[in-house]
Order: C-alpha cells, then structure tokens, then sequence
C-alpha cells in the first residue's frame, strides 16, 4: 500500500502503529460485493508484510457492521452460464476466492480488532469470526443466514466453528437463529459487549492501549502457535513454539522487553502505540 490505491468500497486510515479499515457502502449496509473483497483482499496483501503496524481495526460506516454477501450479486449469477464439461464452475471459483481471503485475514501478523455495531449477518458474521477480539453494541444482532436462502455458510463455516465449536456453529447454521451481543458473547462469538457508544469507543481505546503494550513481533508469534494448534501435533507444535520463543528473546523485541523491564520503564513499542490514541 505504499502507492496508497484508492478503494471504492473501503475506507482505509492509518494512525501511528494501527491501520482502521472501514466498510464503505453504508447504502448496502456493507455487504460484500466482490469488489469489497477484493478491496480487502490488497489490504491483508499489505499488512502480511507490515511489521510497523501492530493493531487492525476493522468496522462498518453507517452504523452497520456487515449484512453479509451481496445479494443482488447472487442473484446475478443465476444467468451466468452453466461450466463445460471438466471445467470448474465460475460460481464455485469465485466462493472460493472469499475462503482464500478469510484464510489470509484469519492469519494476518497483527492483532485484528472487530468493532461490531447494527448487525453482522452471514458473511459478515464470518468476517467477524477471524478478528482476534470482537468487541460488539448491545444491540447489535447476528445470524447464519444463508440455509434460509438455500444455500450453505460454505466458506465461513470452518472459521465459525474453529471460535465456537461444531456443536454451536450447527445450533446456529442449521436454524438460521437471529441472536443479539449478549447471546453472540454467551456463545464466544463476542469477546466483548457495550452498552452504549461511549462505552464502545471507550472499550476500543483500552483494547488498542493493552494491544499497544505486548510487542508486535511477539504477538505475531504468538497468534501463529494459537492457530497452528488446531491442526499440527502437539510435539511437532511444542518444538516450533521453543523455536519461536529463542528467537523473540534473541531478537530486538525480547533485549528491549527485559531491559525494560529490569530498568523499570515502558518499552519503546509501547511508548510509540499511544501515537493516535
């Protein structure tokens, strides 16, 4: 992002060690068109290589965070050919290019930070679900929707189930359930509930503040081996984590952290994070 492209469908600022990225198309109550993702797309392409920005936080204008896909879009695809024989369908291709993006995003290095208000339905519940920390309206509301349209949560399903469990993700897919904050936080989609708008801005700046006090290249660290044990076993994990943790503490970060430490003063990742607080 160093030729700083314009985007249509997002909003992108940064403020000192954090980049804001807001959903742009408040007339759609953000729902993901595919230039959105794509859009979004070259963003996480960005932040994969960024190690001066810490924190990501992700939100939707207008009051909404995200309604899901664009449904007009699939309504679109009803007159796209049928694929010749051996050759993928283009329905398919392109639903599987939003998987690819979640994959990115679910791994992206810095400590992403979901500010949800209005509603998250569908697809934006799946967006919200590779946030690390989802701070959420008390009145905002959410639903797995797409079984009530025909269709299944196909790329979305996995990243539901690794926050909340398969048992739940099928209470909630299988049903279509709309559900408010409280009841997203009582099934871990939520982390945290506000009930008004100072209090959720409020609640950003602490989160961002905590954020700004762990060290970036730590964090990333960390945020792999978190999601690394879903999938490798646990003596190939452990053995990794030892690596991991031998070159934090031999590198820039672990000399400045137990200097600081030691000399009883805050670190100089810390001191810069409370730029644009």
């Amino acid at each position: 992002m160093t030729k700083r492209p314009k985007f249509a469908n997002l909003l992108v600022e940064r403020r000192g060690p954090r980049l804001y990225v807001t959903l742009n198309r408040p007339q759609a109550r953000n729902a993901l068109s595919r230039e959105m993702v794509a859009e979004l797309s070259t963003v996480a392409e960005f932040l994969e290589d960024s190690r001066e920005i810490g924190a990501v936080i992700l939100r939707g204008a207008g009051g909404t965070f995200c309604a899901g896909g664009d449904i007009k879009g699939f309504k679109a695809s009803f007159e796209a050919p049928k694929p010749k024989r051996g050759k993928p369908d283009p329905i398919a291709v392109n639903n599987r290019r939003f998987g690819q993006f979640l994959i990115r995003f679910n791994a992206l290095p810095q400590t992403v930070v979901a500010m949800v208000e209005g509603a998250a339905i569908a697809g934006g519940l799946g967006l919200m679900s590779v946030a690390d920390v989802v701070i959420a309206a008390a009145d905002a509301k959410f639903a797995l929707t797409e079984t009530s349209l025909g269709i299944p949560p196909a790329q979305i399903a996995p990243f539901i189930a690794a926050r909340i469990g398969v048992p739940r993700a099928r209470l909630l897919a299988l049903t279509g359930a709309r559900f408010d904050a409280r009841e997203a936080a009582r099934l871990g989609l939520v982390d945290l509930v506000c009930d008004d708008k100072m209090a959720f801005e409020a609640m950003l700046k602490k989160i961002l503040a905590d954020i700004g006090r762990c060290a970036p290249g730590a964090n990333a660290a960390t945020k792999r081996l978190l999601l690394a044990s879903l999938f490798t076993p646990r003596e190939k994990l452990l053995d990794q984590a030892a690596k991991d943790f031998a070159a934090c503490l031999r590198g820039e970060e672990g000399r400045e952290g137990v200097s600081a430490f030691l000399e009883k003063r805050p670190t100089r990742w810390a001191e810069k994070s409370r730029e644009g607080l």
